[in-house]
């Protein structure tokens, strides 16, 4: 071998020792920061944890809240509803207690009217004797 040959074989064994460095310190590197996001990952993990419980705390809450309200919606509707009924049944009551009665009350009024109408026309009318009457109709 030539010196230049054991030159250039002297530079790629420096060479390939310096990759081999590097790729060491390139391995450790990423060990350690392996390492770290780990540590971080379960710093967030424990951080997070009781966060995902409330929220899921905050889930059946609002379900249970959710829950009660369309029952009390309903509720309410149903007093609406009877409420509505009794109010129909209470105005048919009235209806037939009250205005049934002066409706009738008020016919009798008028024919009390219509005979006091009459009474009066007949006062009113001159009374002629009856002869005059029967005089008028006959034909002679």
């Amino acid at each position: 071998m030539t010196e230049w040959s054991t030159t250039l074989l002297g530079v790629i064994a420096v060479s390939t020792l310096v990759m081999a460095l590097i790729q060491v310190g390139a391995i450790v590197y990423a060990m350690r920061l392996a390492r770290r996001v780990e540590t971080l990952v379960a710093k967030v993990e424990r951080d997070v944890r009781p966060l995902v419980e409330r929220v899921n705390q905050l889930g059946v809450d609002a379900a249970r809240v959710s829950k009660l309200a369309v029952g009390q919606v309903e509720r309410a509707d149903q007093l609406m509803t009877d409420v509505a009924q009794r109010v129909d049944t209470t105005l048919g009551i009235v209806q037939n207690a009250i205005v049934a009665p002066v409706r009738e009350g008020a016919a009798v009024f008028g024919a009390l009217r219509a005979v006091l109408d009459t009474l009066r026309s007949l006062r009113r009318r001159p009374s002629r004797a009856r002869g005059e009457d029967e005089d008028a109709l006959f034909i002679g």
